[in-house]
């Protein structure tokens, strides 16, 4: 059953919370958006609940305003997060607590959490926040720059194990014995994680250690550099330009557009892809050797490189990886805690909402 978002306090509770807060804090300009958006998504938030059925939970809006300050102030865990939610005024006042009410045990906070990544409400949380009036005058609608992503999987290296249960492990005392891989060729058709199955083991550069790991995708708008779009995939060779083609069928326009992206899509299908879905490809140059010695073919020819915007985009496009070392430094996603694709995919599309509403309040005090 679904909690309702109310605020309630004690009849004698002599602490108000929104005169506590100051009136230039950023939060309130953020929680006002937050709030605009959950209200759109109400009938989202019906379907993941059956009416007077059960137990009222804690609401899906107090949730989210709670996963969003983890995003904002770094919090390790859930544990922590009901810590700080039990004695910080500041935290009451955005999550919608009155003084009086207790704080959530943080097993509960974690089980009614699991809904709302399993639900595809961060995506929708996401397109709430950019459909605000306020915020949509800010979004370019021709510009636009993509990246991706390594993000470590909660799976150590020991739990790749053959998928045929043929490994040559040494004999060990305990759950956590020595696991032999000593000279063993080892990759993902053969092996998999017993942790996290849906983790692959790979490597984005040479030199780089291969890691199990998912990749993180964003598209950003280049005006601002807000992101529009995201999501997380297995990793593979191919997936971030299948996940800049999916992210741009997502986003369909009449007008020619410009994708900026570094030298891993320079890639001739990638390019003619683009090109058929009305899209200027502003694609860095790969300049590496082949494996002959000879300077690499790319896809960008002369009609593209000799416009200014093609400049323009590969300044622009250097700023997404600004959200990348946000999310990971910030947030905390640089090696993700949970498992499962979909559910690492809800917490890094949430946390690219959370980065967009960290930047909104100086960008919407800025003049026009």
């Amino acid at each position: 059953m679904r909690g309702l978002d109310e605020r309630t306090s004690s009849l004698f509770s002599y602490v108000d919370l929104e005169a506590r807060v100051r009136r230039d804090h950023p939060l309130r300009v953020i929680r006002e958006i937050v709030n605009a958006a959950l209200a759109e998504m109400d009938g989202d938030f019906a379907v993941l609940y059956r009416p007077g059925l059960g137990r009222p939970s804690i609401a899906p809006e107090r949730l989210l305003r709670a996963m969003l300050l983890q995003a904002f102030y770094g919090i390790r865990s859930e544990r922590q997060l009901m810590e700080r939610m039990e004695f910080d005024l500041l935290f009451r006042w955005f999550v919608g607590l009155g003084v009086d009410e207790p704080a959530w045990d943080h097993s509960s906070f974690t089980k009614n959490r699991d809904r709302l990544l399993a639900g595809e409400i961060a995506a929708k949380f996401l397109r709430a926040v950019l459909a605000q009036p306020r915020v949509k005058r800010l979004l370019s609608s021709d510009h636009f720059s993509v990246d991706g992503t390594l993000i470590e999987a909660w799976a150590s290296l020991k739990s790749f194990r053959r998928k045929d249960g043929g490994d040559n492990d040494p004999d060990g005392a305990g759950r956590n014995a020595e696991r032999g891989f000593h000279k063993e060729k080892r990759s993902n058709d053969t092996h998999q994680s017993t942790s996290d199955p849906q983790a692959r083991l790979y490597k984005k550069s040479e030199g780089q250690p291969a890691k199990l790991c998912y990749i993180g995708h964003a598209l950003m708008e280049n005006r601002h550099g807000l992101v529009v779009d995201g999501g997380v995939t297995q990793a593979t060779g191919k997936a971030e330009r299948e996940a800049a083609l999916a992210m741009l069928a997502r986003r369909p326009s009449r007008r020619r557009i410009t994708l900026g992206a570094d030298k891993a899509y320079d890639v001739r299908q990638f390019v003619k892809d683009l090109r058929e879905h009305n899209v200027t490809p502003h694609i860095a140059i790969d300049g590496h050797l082949s494996k002959t010695g000879k300077p690499r073919v790319t896809a960008i020819d002369g009609r593209t490189k000799r416009h200014p915007g093609y400049e323009a985009s590969q300044r622009c496009r250097k700023r997404i990886e600004e959200v990348f070392g946000w999310i990971k430094s910030s947030a905390g996603m640089a090696k993700v805690k949970l498992r499962g694709c979909a559910r690492v995919g809800a917490a890094f599309t949430l946390n690219l909402a959370a980065y967009n509403l960290v930047r909104l309040p100086k960008l919407l005090a800025a003049p026009a």
